[in-house]
């Protein structure tokens, strides 16, 4: 066995079953993204009500990362029950077709911790985004992104 095949078989020996994606068009700009978990997301341009956009679902994929990724620290130092919101917002570069910057504000209460504890957790929890949050890494190093166009 090479080498290859060794680390192939054991990554999927440990990984996660593989989640298939996928949109389908249901409308004119209209499209419903599935998984095979059976999720769905309703994806249309800005003019169609109650669907997000691309690029709206892009932010919220990175707000949805970030608290996933602060989770385990906050919940650990605050309890289970601790609420938080993580705004995302950026316009699009419209002429670059690109969102330039990203911001993103973690809304969480810490009063009952006082202010070296404070910090200490900060510390962690922004560690804790930088190692696992997936989609915000993504956009930071960027990506290579592949399409292959199947005709029938």
């Amino acid at each position: 066995m090479t080498t290859e095949q060794t680390a192939t078989s054991s990554t999927e020996t440990t990984a996660h079953p593989h989640t298939e994606l996928w949109v389908e068009r249901t409308g004119t700009r209209r499209y419903t993204g599935r998984s095979s978990r059976g999720a769905e997301v309703l994806v249309g341009s800005e003019d169609v009500e109650g669907v997000f956009t691309p690029g709206e679902l892009l932010k919220i994929a990175l707000a949805a990362c970030t608290g996933l990724s602060s989770d385990r620290p906050l919940s650990r130092r605050l309890g289970d029950d601790y609420d938080a919101t993580i705004r995302v917002s950026g316009a699009a570069d419209r002429e670059n077709e690109l969102y330039p910057e990203l911001t993103e504000i973690l809304d969480v209460d810490l009063s009952e911790l006082d202010e070296d504890a404070q910090q200490r957790l900060l510390v962690v929890v922004e560690r804790a985004i930088d190692a696992v949050c997936t989609v915000g890494r993504t956009l930071k190093a960027g990506t290579t992104v592949n399409l292959v166009i199947e005709k029938d």
